[in-house]
């Protein structure tokens, strides 16, 4: 029995492998995104400039912070280390919580413009957090899952306008989803 409970433990970490869901590092400065995503409702893309224009919703700096820490809760200990930051002329090294493997190919704007994705349906209730954790696994086969499942988005766009109206001539009424549309070929997350 207790070789059987070696094994079956060793089998669980092994598939686990990469899997973060839960993950929820310390930062070097607390931040709190129930209060400024919630509380004061900031728009996600206020401080993640790029989130609709390229590859990566980026960190943001600590000039963004201080486009309103300049004058509010300027003593606060949390803020006085953005100052340092700044004098020092040093980023604040914020610690990466939703990661992707390197093999991986994801575009914020694609998912965002194109595919009308909102930060929730993959972060998770960011505006609730104290602090942020990695909501969804992230894995290969939770990408899979939506791609299959979800509509693509052809309002307004004419090259997807023009394939819905191939598709559905094709598919009699079947859903035109990412998949339908070579969403889970390999090459497109895979380089």
């Amino acid at each position: 029995i207790f070789i059987v409970v070696i094994i079956d433990v060793s089998l669980d970490e092994a598939l686990g492998i990469g899997i973060q869901q839960g993950y929820q590092p310390t930062q070097p400065i607390a931040f709190s995104h129930k209060l400024h995503a919630g509380e004061h409702q900031i728009n996600c893309t206020y401080c993640h400039t790029s989130v609709y224009k390229g590859k990566s919703a980026n960190i943001p700096s600590a000039n963004i912070c201080m486009n309103c820490h300049s004058q509010i809760k300027t003593e606060s200990p949390q803020i006085q280390k953005i100052y340092k930051a700044i004098e020092q002329n040093k980023p604040i090294e914020w610690v990466r919580v939703h990661n992707l493997p390197d093999l991986a190919y994801f575009n914020h704007s694609q998912h965002t413009v194109a595919g009308g994705l909102k930060c929730q349906q993959c972060h998770g209730p960011i505006e609730e957090m104290e602090v942020v954790y990695q909501y969804s696994p992230l894995t290969m086969g939770w990408c899979i899952n939506c791609h299959r499942e979800y509509p693509l988005k052809t309002k307004d766009n004419g090259y997807y306008t023009k394939l819905q109206q191939l598709h559905d001539t094709q598919n009699a009424g079947a859903a035109f989803t990412v998949s339908s549309n070579g969403g889970t070929e390999c090459s497109k997350c895979h380089y």
